[in-house]
């Protein structure tokens, strides 16, 4: 039998459970300056993640005004309240349902000068497949791409399409970014991004690979 909460009892209960349990991780962070330079330059961005990978970097990057790209779907409800708990702004829309409105929303926070994450793998995979929106939203709103990934070496995974990541108490976390890109204008700046995109976040989830202790959870 799969328990299923309200939004409204996740946010109650889950959420600052979730909280207590992020402030024990030990985070740490490679190449850091990457997306720091762009962020003090208040440069529009991207930042570009598997979804499994989501809730370490929901909280690594918590109270910075980010926008972020949800599911409209019931699990995409939990995430949005727990993520704006933390200070982001929830876009709805996928590549499922809403997607055309959550991507000219993205457009429009990218062009007023603001970052918006996205997990283009998301919301019900294949995982760590690349679905080409997020190129879309970064060509048009003139925003710098930053792929970013992050592993643990003490994780429980779900039994989920993504094996979604839920880092263990006092679990070390390892936050790495990749070089961050520019996306041409037309078809072949487009294509050409896509490429980038799906071989920085594959070459990202290589060599951030860490030996982990993972238990898989229902």
């Amino acid at each position: 039998m799969r328990l299923r909460l309200s939004p409204r009892a996740a946010r109650l209960t889950a959420g600052p459970a979730m909280k207590v349990l992020a402030s024990s991780w030990r985070i740490e962070v490679y190449h850091e300056e990457r997306w720091r330079q762009i962020y003090q330059a208040r440069r529009a961005h991207v930042y570009l993640l598997w979804h499994e990978a989501l809730l370490p970097l929901l909280w690594h990057h918590r109270g910075q005004g980010v926008a972020i790209v949800v599911s409209e779907a019931r699990d995409g409800q939990y995430l949005a309240d727990f993520a704006t708990s933390l200070g982001y702004r929830a876009l709805y829309g996928s590549s499922t349902r809403g997607g055309a409105r959550a991507l000219l929303a993205a457009v429009r926070e990218l062009r007023a000068g603001r970052s918006v994450a996205f997990t283009p793998d998301g919301p019900r995979g294949p995982r760590r497949e690349l679905k080409p929106g997020v190129i879309a939203a970064a060509q048009r709103g003139n925003a710098i791409v930053i792929p970013v990934h992050a592993e643990s070496d003490l994780a429980w995974r779900l039994h989920s399409w993504d094996r979604f990541m839920i880092p263990r108490p006092f679990a070390r976390v390892r936050v790495t970014y990749g070089i961050p890109f520019e996306v041409d204008p037309g078809d072949d700046g487009f294509a050409k991004g896509v490429a980038r995109a799906s071989a920085s976040l594959a070459q990202l989830s290589r060599t951030d690979a860490w030996p982990a202790e993972a238990i898989a959870i229902a």
